[in-house]
């Protein structure tokens, strides 16, 4: 085992011990982990269904189904897209297609330092289209908008 994921078995299994009494534990220790790391290494999911005496397909399913998991780290800066109705009716969806063809990403992806990802809905649907950019609301987003926010992270 390498050091690093010697570090991630360590980390894990301190992270299941601190959370494995709690109902429903296995959300609030993959947002642990990815806390922890970033993102959710893949050698951490067997460590998870051990300590919980789950399977590893189920822990793997939990962790695939929610968006807002990671299996590699952001880049440097991430743009969240609200990709709900009331966002669509104010041009998001042509705003997606612009921001991945800027980014040469799609969802999901990071290009130039930039983890593009689509969320539904950030309860801006007044000021839409929406975006999150590392953590901060941006609403009323056009594409010269996202350009501006996109040259100042030199994508």
């Amino acid at each position: 085992m390498t050091a690093n994921a010697t570090a991630v078995a360590q980390r894990t299994d301190d992270i299941v011990a601190d959370l494995a009494t709690l109902e429903g534990p296995l959300l609030p220790i993959l947002h642990a982990v990815q806390a922890a790391f970033g993102y959710v290494p893949q050698e951490a999911l067997p460590r998870i269904a051990e300590g919980l005496n789950l399977s590893r397909a189920e822990v793997h399913g939990v962790m695939s189904f929610y968006h807002d998991f990671r299996s590699e780290p952001a880049g440097r800066h991430v743009v969240k897209l609200c990709r709900a109705e009331a966002c669509q009716a104010q041009g998001a969806d042509a705003l997606a297609v612009h921001a991945q063809a800027r980014l040469g990403t799609a969802f999901h992806g990071t290009a130039k330092g930039v983890t593009l990802e689509q969320v539904f809905c950030l309860g801006l649907c007044a000021c839409g289209p929406a975006a999150l950019v590392d953590g901060e609301v941006v609403g009323r987003l056009d594409a010269a908008k996202l350009d501006a926010i996109l040259s100042e992270f030199g994508a």
